[in-house]
């Protein structure tokens, strides 16, 4: 029997609804087991070197193609972890960064306030390395996501200016020897050694004269103590024998006359006694007052002199930076950056100018023997394409495909090539800072981006390969621009019925 208070209609519709509602759940949670299950892959798919004690990181090096990232050491790979970066017209470039801002807690200031952890940045215009999920294809929008569990891992064991390398292919550094390898700088470390000690030692002796003002100071300050109380005393026996001789003068009964001199007497009595402590505190207090002047200069030459040898520490410190120098095919010019900031540039010649030269990246390892002897790797990216064959295409057809390749070694010879083809002025060579472990050399047929700038290493990036990612993106401020959250704020994730995740 039906209700004649229902529309059978109304009723259908709604039934239709709930139907509707309970399939969408069902969706929802399927796609929500499916993605705990990937991202489950994903953590499980990161790899760490246990044959040996894992060194400080001097590369990371992005495959596009593999999806993958690799981190190395002086020695070889120490991680490794599938990645997912930009999506079709919003390509992570292929190109040649550094880190140059770390972020532990980011949001995203282009794209609704997505949240990016453990946030390390490899340009200014917002390419960065992040945690976030892996659907198992390029989909982000110009950023390399990693599983969030390495992303925290990778984020503790790096430093600034960490050499981060985006290859079309799957490359892997290989060890290489040249005579074109700039080395390091003869007693360059025990020079360091020795600026740090000075410093250490200016500042201790900074630190006891600044002490020794301040004693003498506060000495002469307890020593002037007696000195005014001794004054204050004296200044009231004389106020008392004044009227005791005013007394005197008008006393008209010889006992009165006997009262105030016996006052008068007893007040100068009493400004002798006072006179002479006054003496007696005024001559110690003298050498104390004496003392003050040359304490307070002698810590300030001392201060000096601690300012003078903790900015030659700096310099030596700087100087022990790692450099980097890029040599263009492009402009036929040699650049250096250290630390950041640009140094000075000079022409070069490269012979056969006109044929290409290819894109190789040599990082100074470590120190291999003695002061002066650095072990060299190389990295060449051959325009983005690999011996023999293409680079496939961004896209969704290649998730996951190849991760399980092992890199492709670089050829060494094919890199020394390049290097005999460069002719660098002696002048330059000369003006070329010793070379310190993760210092490097670019020799490339591209020019500077322009990503490189202000509180950047440089930015190379390959143009024969896609840019989406960059393209649409404006170069921030430089590093004194920072997205800061306001604490009170919840963390914004997107609604499961809007856009998808996998669009951050």
């Amino acid at each position: 029997m039906t209700c004649r208070f229902v529309n059978p209609k109304r009723k259908q519709k709604r039934l239709r609804a709930a139907h509707l509602a309970i399939a969408g759940m069902a969706a929802l949670i399927a796609a929500g087991d499916h993605a705990s299950a990937r991202t489950g892959r994903s953590e499980r798919s990161v790899e760490s070197i246990v044959s040996r004690t894992a060194g400080e990181p001097v590369m990371a090096i992005v495959s596009l193609r593999n999806q993958r990232i690799t981190v190395y050491d002086a020695q070889g790979w120490i991680l490794r972890a599938p990645v997912s970066s930009g999506q079709k017209g919003r390509e992570t470039p292929a190109g040649i960064f550094s880190i140059i801002q770390k972020v532990e807690e980011h949001y995203s200031n282009l794209y609704d306030d997505a949240f990016m952890p453990h946030m390390q940045r490899i340009t200014w215009s917002g390419i960065a390395l992040h945690g976030g999920p892996l659907p198992g294809y390029p989909a982000s929008h110009g950023c390399v996501r990693m599983p969030f569990d390495f992303a925290a891992r990778l984020f503790d064991v790096t430093r600034m200016g960490l050499r981060v390398i985006v290859a079309p292919g799957d490359v892997a550094p290989v060890e290489v020897a040249a005579p074109a390898l700039f080395q390091s700088k003869p007693g360059a470390g025990a020079l360091a050694a020795a600026r740090i000690a000075e410093a250490d030692e200016a500042a201790r002796k900074a630190a006891q004269a600044r002490l020794a003002a301040g004693t003498a100071f506060r000495e002469a300050t307890r020593a002037t103590v007696p000195v005014r109380v001794a004054e204050n005393l004296k200044l009231r026996a004389e106020t008392q024998l004044a009227a005791a001789e005013t007394t005197l003068g008008s006393a008209a009964s010889a006992e009165a006359k006997e009262q105030a001199e016996d006052a008068k007497a007893k007040a100068v009595a009493r400004i002798a006694e006072l006179q002479a402590q006054w003496d007696a505190a005024k001559a110690e207090l003298q050498p104390k007052l004496d003392a003050v002047t040359p304490a307070r200069e002698a810590a300030a030459v001392a201060e000096t002199v601690r300012a003078e040898a903790a900015e030659a520490a700096r310099q030596m410190a700087r100087e022990l930076e790692p450099v980097s120098v890029l040599i263009s095919r492009k402009t036929q010019r040699l650049y250096v950056r250290q630390a950041f900031e640009p140094i000075f540039d000079s022409p070069v010649t490269i012979l056969d100018a006109d044929r290409p030269i290819g894109t190789h990246v040599f990082t100074a390892m470590e120190r291999s023997s003695g002061d002066t002897d650095m072990r060299w790797s190389v990295v060449s990216l051959d325009g983005g394409r690999p011996h023999g064959g293409t680079v496939e295409p961004h896209g969704r057809a290649r998730g996951g495909s190849g991760r399980d390749v092992e890199p492709m070694l670089t050829d060494p010879d094919s890199a020394k090539a390049a290097l005999d083809r460069i002719v660098i002025p002696q002048d330059a060579l000369d003006r070329i800072a010793g070379m310190a472990p993760r210092s490097s050399l670019i020799v490339t047929d591209e020019g500077v981006s322009s990503e490189t700038g202000k509180g950047t290493d440089f930015v190379v990036l390959l143009s024969g390969e896609p840019q989406g990612g960059i393209k649409t993106r404006r170069r921030s401020p430089g590093p004194d621009f920072r997205y800061a959250r306001p604490p009170d704020r919840l963390p914004f994730w997107r609604s499961p019925f809007g856009a998808p995740f996998s669009s951050w």
